[in-house]
């Protein structure tokens, strides 16, 4: 399908902490997640965006999967970053069926396993077992997008 280095993740070294953007005001940081899928299964991809920065934090993919996936697994990414950093701010998705996989800490998904999604479904199973093993919690919350226009994440592709 793609290069091994094209499916590798990019993360950003240098997340701001909480304080060092909007003046450090309650409320003032989010980490905003998005996942985006040409067909169903296709090729998907997700990132975290920084706000109000907007700068890019992780990118992984483009790898054989779903949307619901990649909107998953883009908030479980978001949370371990979030952990393994030692920062905590919440998280904006738009995705109802995401959230729900997470707080249920598991992805009900139905895709098949064989070599071209063994790459995604091994993701999923190390972030439900993440789910499973760590007790981080941060406020994971409903991007209005009605009201607020696309989520800053998104992959603009609609």
């Amino acid at each position: 399908m793609n290069s091994e280095s094209e499916n590798k993740e990019n993360v950003s070294k240098d997340l701001p902490i909480m304080g060092e953007v909007a003046g450090g005001r309650r409320g003032s940081q989010a980490l905003c997640v998005d996942g985006a899928c040409s067909g169903n299964p296709g090729p998907m991809e997700y990132r975290g965006v920084h706000m109000p920065s907007g700068k890019e934090v992780f990118r992984v993919g483009p790898m054989l999967g779903t949307n619901n996936i990649a909107e998953f697994l883009a908030i479980v990414h978001a949370m371990a970053l979030m952990k393994q950093r030692g920062i905590s701010m919440p998280i904006y998705s738009d995705s109802v069926s995401g959230q729900a996989w997470v707080r249920n800490k598991k992805a009900k998904t139905t895709l098949a396993l064989n070599p071209e999604t063994e790459q995604v479904l091994n993701l999923v199973a190390r972030a439900e077992k993440w789910l499973r093993e760590n007790d981080f919690r941060v406020p994971i919350l409903k991007w209005d997008t009605e009201n607020w226009g696309e989520i800053p994440a998104d992959f603009g592709r609609k």
